[in-house]
């Protein structure tokens, strides 16, 4: 245990960033598993969309808080979008709201 109160402090919160970091890392499996179990069963093409989507957006967040490195994030989606592909779903990710072109309005 430590005895300094800057040394309890940093404790703490590497308690808290493992705790954050573990959940974060579980849940980016958890959808991987998804995609495993939907290709045995066969149904992947009517989930790969949903699950793609899911996946980038599960990589991305982890990425920007820290749980995953970079380039341990990329190869997982890579490995991910390269088992769908090799059971025959298409990879492509559905579309968000955000990145639909919305129609510009001039200024007057």
């Amino acid at each position: 245990m430590p005895n300094k109160k800057s040394a309890i402090k940093h404790l703490k919160q590497s308690v808290k960033h493992n705790r954050r970091n573990s959940l974060v890392k579980r849940n980016v499996k958890e959808i991987i598993k998804n995609g495993q179990k939907a290709v045995v069963k066969g149904d992947i093409k009517e989930k790969s969309p949903e699950l793609v989507h899911s996946l980038q957006k599960a990589v991305d967040k982890a990425i920007k808080s820290g749980a995953i490195k970079p380039n341990t994030g990329n190869r997982k989606k890579k490995r991910f979008s390269k088992m769908l592909s090799g059971a025959g779903a298409s990879i492509q990710a559905k579309s968000s709201k955000k990145t639909e072109e919305k129609p510009s309005e001039e200024k007057k």
